[in-house]
């Protein structure tokens, strides 16, 4: 394994003006820093006390006692239980401009992010074990993109798509980011600093699994994770680029259960999304869901199987604020490609006015939610006057089921069999 970093770079916040305090001293040049400030742009650089800087960059005199907060830090961007934060953060803040506006960056060891990201993830109280898998999920994720053989991913489009027809094929990968190595938000990990941190459980599972990743093929795994599968977790071409890998396989989610329905196909789709199986993620017990969703997550109680219900009208005005795009009266939404969960990958969107194709798995399910539907695992039915949306699962279902998985934990399965079950042809290596 090869550029393995001892630390990384977090984008926490981006504004005009972004506000701060150094709880302890914090050195900036020649000087030390303690107390409360605000910087702003002015002519594109960063206005600090009276002066005009291109970065500014402030170092913990003592890193293992020293933390500082940020402002006004926006979570879940775009999606339901977006809100507004203070949080606490440990390591470096440094402060550059990029398009117009300052960017807040966190500098700080990698062990120490993954003791937040699990933290902020999930709950800080959950099952030692879980907390355990994901550590080595979250770790593998962040360093599998630090090897020198990076995984390039595949740009082609292989649905064919009539000329006649306007065809979106979008998705969201964490190259976006070029100053930095990750964003704190749920494009990348979840990282909320020392925040949500309440007990001493994320840092025992971090040291316990210290340097442990997952390796398929001698390289590390690109490690994904979604809240819940719905029952049978997807392949990563079906929400990002063509590639696929050997460990992001279907898995049906009860190991003694298994799916023998193709749900490629709309028929076994239906038939499955319009049921509810048994599954280790088909749960409604308080406490397995108390480990896995935070405050903000847990009003949300339909993930196993869901149903939103839009007028004809609200539909349309959703689409045209969403894409972009008028398509007048919606006439039909089709289907046109399913992952091995049943999560489109490609759908048809039919009006009066306009007909375009979309995808993949989140820019459907942006296109068709004030925030995100909870996934593209879902079916419409036309009655009167509505669209009828059934669904199944809450996010893209690739990789590890993060409610399947605090079920096993409490059943009694340890990290290396929780990760076993859901990353297929993987054995976990330490690597430093």
């Amino acid at each position: 394994m090869n550029n393995i970093p001892q630390q990384i770079s977090v984008g926490i916040v981006s504004s005009l003006n972004v506000s701060f305090s150094l709880e302890e001293n914090y050195r900036f040049g020649n000087q030390i820093y303690k107390g409360d400030f605000c910087v702003s742009v002015e002519d594109d650089k960063i206005e600090f006390l009276g002066c005009c800087y291109d970065e500014i960059k402030f170092e913990p005199i003592d890193y293992e006692t020293s933390f500082f907060v940020l402002n006004d830090v926006i979570i879940g961007i775009d999606f339901h239980w977006q809100k507004v934060e203070k949080q606490r953060f440990f390591g470096s803040l440094k402060l550059i401009v990029e398009n117009g506006v300052i960017t807040a960056i966190n500098i700080l060891s990698v062990e120490d992010y993954l003791v937040s990201v699990i933290s902020s993830e999930m709950s800080a109280t959950s099952y030692l074990e879980l907390l355990k898998a994901h550590a080595v999920i979250s770790r593998s994720w962040l360093l599998c993109q630090f090897e020198e053989t990076k995984t390039v991913y595949n740009k082609e489009k292989l649905l064919n798509i009539a000329d006649t027809e306007m065809f979106i094929n979008r998705w969201y990968e964490r190259d976006k980011h070029t100053n930095y190595d990750v964003c704190a938000d749920d494009h990348c990990q979840r990282y909320q600093g020392v925040t949500k941190i309440t007990t001493t459980f994320a840092r025992e599972a971090v040291e316990a699994t210290r340097g442990e990743v997952l390796v398929c093929n001698g390289t590390i795994c690109d490690a994904r994770f979604s809240k819940s599968c719905g029952g049978v977790t997807e392949t990563f071409d079906t929400c990002w680029s063509e590639n696929r890998f050997d460990y992001l396989v279907k898995v049906p989610d009860n190991v003694s259960e298994t799916s023998n329905l193709d749900l490629t196909t709309e028929s076994a789709a239906k038939k499955w999304i319009m049921y509810s199986p048994s599954s280790f993620c088909n749960v409604s017990d308080e406490d397995v869901l108390r480990q896995v969703l935070n405050n903000f997550d847990q009003p949300t109680k339909d993930f196993f199987r869901w149903k939103v219900v839009y007028t004809k009208q609200q539909l349309a005005d959703i689409l045209k604020r969403r894409s972009g795009y008028d398509f007048g009266e919606i006439l039909e939404i089709i289907p046109l490609k399913r992952g091995v969960s049943g999560r489109i990958s490609y759908l048809k969107i039919v009006g009066t006015k306009t007909t375009v194709v979309v995808g993949k798995e989140l820019e459907i399910r942006k296109w068709l939610s004030e925030s995100h539907l909870y996934s593209s695992a879902f079916i419409v039915e036309k009655k009167d006057s509505c669209f009828i949306f059934y669904g199944a699962g809450w996010g893209h279902g690739v990789g590890l089921c993060q409610i399947g998985a605090a079920v096993m934990s409490k059943k009694g399965y340890d990290y290396r069999q929780i990760l076993a079950h859901y990353y297929k042809n993987t054995e976990i290596q330490k690597i430093y």
